[in-house]
């Protein structure tokens, strides 16, 4: 077994940001279930561990990920129940994503394809190097769509351009994804890993309470009448208040000076 194939996703943290690496670069980083299972392991401990802020989702190699490994979705060696259980194993990750405390930031380079356009579009925020591709094939190839897409997908850019996207599987570039919404920016080739850490690192620098309110509020809007959506925002105000990120917050204003929050 390759190095690669006995560690098909890279766990690190520093200063306060969680990087996830798929690391299958020999497959364009196709997932697999070790990928899927290395990957709610690593959320489980970006989620427990206090010091982790935001978690930054990328890939190793030439692209992000291009979805299902279809080496071994042909070799036809799952039976009905395996395949149902893989398939089950992407859309809980999606769901852990969508669901996790801390913001996820998503860095797309190359491609992201399939699964792995799901999984990018799950996190809170997506980065796209400007020459990347990002697409949906599964109804080109007679497939189908998972990690709740139909979901999400017309929340972002409306239910017309999710039908053109998804019925013709067209890939489009990162300047083209910024232009629809889809993804929140579209950086230069050179450099774009980095750049993709500063821009989490500047995330992790918010309030980690507020930014757990915020996720959950948005997520939820959607589903609620504006009525909850004040009464849900009355209450993450009111419970803000008694923290003391809350406080340093108000100090350094007054101060004139960063916060340094806490999370507590």
């Amino acid at each position: 077994m390759s190095d690669e194939e006995s560690e098909p996703l890279r766990y690190a943290v520093h200063e306060g940001l969680a990087e996830l690496a798929f690391n299958r670069p020999h497959r364009l980083n196709a997932v697999n279930e070790s990928v899927y299972a290395a990957l709610r392991e690593a959320l489980r401990r970006a989620e427990e561990d206090e010091t982790v802020r935001v978690v930054l989702l990328r890939g190793e190699g030439r692209a992000f990920c291009v979805g299902a490994d279809l080496k071994a979705h042909g070799s036809g060696e799952r039976t009905p129940y395996q395949r149902r259980r893989y398939l089950e194993g992407e859309q809980e990750v999606c769901r852990r994503i969508l669901h996790l405390s801390k913001p996820v930031v998503a860095a797309v380079h190359g491609y992201a394809l399939g699964a792995g356009a799901e999984m990018a579009l799950a996190a809170d925020f997506l980065l796209m190097s400007k020459s990347a591709k990002l697409g949906f094939p599964e109804l080109s190839i007679g497939n189908f769509l998972g990690g709740g897409i139909t979901w999400l997908l017309p929340r972002l850019v409306g239910l017309a351009r999710a039908r053109e996207l998804l019925f013709f599987g067209e890939r489009i570039n990162g300047e083209r994804a910024e232009r629809m919404g889809l993804a929140n920016r579209a950086l230069d080739d050179e450099g774009f890993l980095e750049s993709a850490r500063l821009y989490a690192r500047a995330l992790a620098e918010k309030a980690p309470i507020s930014m757990e309110l915020a996720k959950r509020t948005l997520l939820l809007a959607a589903g609620n009448s504006l009525e909850a959506a004040l009464a849900a925002e009355l209450e993450g105000m009111t419970f803000v208040a008694t923290t003391e990120d809350w406080r340093e917050g108000v100090v350094a204003f007054a101060e004139k000076r960063p916060p340094r929050f806490r999370g507590r």
